[in-house]
């Protein structure tokens, strides 16, 4: 039998879509090496210790507004400063709107993914810019995103291929970085 990594899967939503893309996610890394062994969880209702007993986590996170966190995600933000991540995968999926918020698409991913390193996490999942338009991103690093980009009010028919797409790199991205390994049953 092969041992896998824990992963726990956590969103803020208020329009539904980071919600419904996190059990989406879950469906798709089914019978993988991140298969998660329960429901994503909403980010209103969940205490930062429970982040430590997951080797890898996975943020879904809508930019709200003009440039901020989600609300429930904006709550617990600064308790994020109690933990240690240090050794802990964190992958983050973020939704906005590049041609209502040009200036400001995608923040959230940027803003959660810094703090998220700062406390010690190694980020993967990083995506490209292509294929979106926009003027400035705190979610930009390197010349990509810090996470999946997602943009459902200008082009959902894009998203669901993105997000297969992103699951495929998730998985292949762990397995180098953490090879499956055999235990004795």
């Amino acid at each position: 039998m092969e041992k896998s990594l824990k992963v726990g899967l956590f969103y803020g939503s208020e329009t539904g879509n980071t919600k419904e893309y996190a059990f989406v996610i879950k469906d798709l890394l089914s019978s993988t090496i991140l298969e998660m062994d329960k429901d994503p969880v909403d980010m209103a209702a969940f205490d930062v210790e429970d982040l430590l007993e997951y080797d890898m986590l996975i943020f879904g996170s809508p930019t709200w507004n003009i440039g901020e966190l989600q609300s429930d995600i904006g709550e617990v933000f600064d308790e994020f400063d109690s933990i240690d991540l240090a050794g802990k995968l964190v992958a983050i999926y973020g939704f906005g709107d590049h041609e209502g918020y040009p200036d400001t698409y995608q923040d959230a991913i940027g803003i959660l993914g810094r703090k998220l390193r700062e406390r010690g996490a190694k980020l993967i999942g990083f995506s490209e810019t292509s294929g979106h338009h926009f003027e400035e991103s705190l979610g930009i690093e390197e010349g990509k995103f810090m996470g999946l980009a997602l943009d459902n009010d200008n082009q959902a028919e894009l998203s669901d291929e993105r997000l297969r797409l992103w699951t495929k790199q998730l998985i292949s991205e762990v397995a180098v970085l953490h090879p499956p390994q055999k235990i004795s049953s």
